[in-house]
């Protein structure tokens, strides 16, 4: 989560290229909950630059969302009117601000692998109602359908230790552990105490494999450009790119970074790209990532 809150981290960038949650999750986490709607208040921990507050807000009578990162909640505000949703920053750790059982359901979308649940359990037991819940969602490792030639290259940028080109060091080495190891397990580490929660339930999908709309929610077409902003986002990267700053891209009038080299090799294994020559950023593919939600029910 460290990356998130550096100077050099784009909240903006993260908000424009970040894939949207689709209204089945929403229902999916809502007929959970059983709540009617505009009734109690819904806390959002990891709440990035609000997408989440925004779109549930209608289902509550208030919103109360909180980031680590000043620049999220910063953006967050910046994009929101609505003045029953509160932003501040914090972290799900901390919750000293609430009072007891005054939540009715606790939320983390893309943001609870890097929580300390010695700490965040004990928080959420005190300050979600008896009959409240708690719904954890998030995403890993988008594969490209039908380009599986490609989707293993940028397995092998985003993840490789060593060399994963001449002379270029893979990512790996970059991503924020144990976070980004927990999100790939699709969080099945995280277990909920049964001294204070009940109804566990958890909805799995592995990428590229079958599904329902429940477990599948995660499935978009994009533009190759696309897909290239969305990469620019991790966190892998901001670190890579700390580490060599003598690699600058291309777009900034250098030989190209890791994310151009990375490119240049996708490209020329799928055909069809590579025969658009310079516009291949134009060319679609669908996407599909591994996905979970995590639902509990406050004894």
């Amino acid at each position: 989560m460290a990356t998130f809150a550096r100077s050099t981290f784009s909240a903006k960038a993260y908000a424009a290229f970040r894939p949207a949650y689709p209204p089945s999750l929403f229902r999916t986490v809502l007929n959970y909950h059983k709540l009617p709607a505009s009734n109690g208040t819904l806390l959002d921990l990891g709440c990035g630059h609000g997408l989440i507050a925004r779109y549930l807000r209608p289902h509550f009578k208030s919103v109360i969302a909180i980031d680590p990162s000043a620049g999220m909640i910063t953006q967050a505000k910046q994009t929101t009117t609505d003045p029953t949703i509160t932003f501040r920053q914090g972290s799900a750790e901390n919750l000293d601000f609430l009072s007891d059982g005054s939540v009715d359901i606790a939320v983390a979308g893309q943001a609870a692998h890097w929580f300390n649940y010695g700490k965040v359990w004990p928080n959420l037991a005190r300050v979600v109602r008896s009959g409240g819940t708690v719904a954890f969602w998030g995403y890993k490792d988008n594969v490209l359908i039908g380009a599986e030639p490609a989707t293993e290259i940028m397995e092998r940028f985003v993840y490789g230790f060593g060399e994963v080109a001449p002379g270029v060091e893979g990512m790996g080495p970059y991503w924020e552990q144990p976070g980004r190891n927990i999100l790939r397990d699709l969080l099945r580490s995280v277990q909920p105490p049964e001294t204070d929660w009940v109804d566990v339930t958890r909805l799995e999908h592995e990428p590229g494999e079958e599904g329902t709309d429940e477990t599948r929610w995660l499935r978009k077409k994009m533009k190759l450009g696309e897909i290239e902003g969305y990469v620019k986002t991790f966190s892998c990267f901001t670190g890579w790119k700390e580490a060599h700053p003598e690699a600058r891209s291309r777009a900034d009038g250098g030989d190209g970074d890791i994310l151009d080299i990375m490119w240049d090799h996708m490209v020329d294994v799928v055909p069809e790209w590579k025969a658009m020559g310079e516009r291949w950023r134009e060319a679609e593919v669908e996407n599909d990532w591994g996905t979970y939600i995590l639902m509990a029910r406050r004894r």
